[in-house]
């Protein structure tokens, strides 16, 4: 089971990492952008490490609102849960 929990992050994140590049890509060129929807359900998914470290590494979406809340919010959300499973697990 931990094996594919991992798993799966790592694929979440990789994907969000690649997702976030190709909009950044996207907007120098005038094109068509990825809907901020779909970034945030990706981080939603586990991919927030990996779209906290996109917006760093490509410049991307930094001062962007309210998907910057929104995306703090999810990445809060999912720190009071790891918390939480942490202390009720043990």
């Amino acid at each position: 089971m931990l094996f594919v929990a991992l798993a799966w992050l790592l694929a979440v994140n990789l994907l969000t990492l690649v997702r976030f590049s190709s909009d950044k890509r996207r907007a120098i060129a005038g094109a068509r952008r990825i809907r901020e929807a779909e970034l945030l359900w990706l981080a939603a998914l586990g991919g927030t490490p990996g779209a906290f470290a996109a917006r760093r590494l490509f410049r991307h979406k930094t001062r962007k609102q309210p998907f910057s809340a929104r995306l703090t919010l999810i990445a809060a959300i999912q720190i009071g849960a790891a918390l939480g499973w942490l202390v009720l697990g043990s």
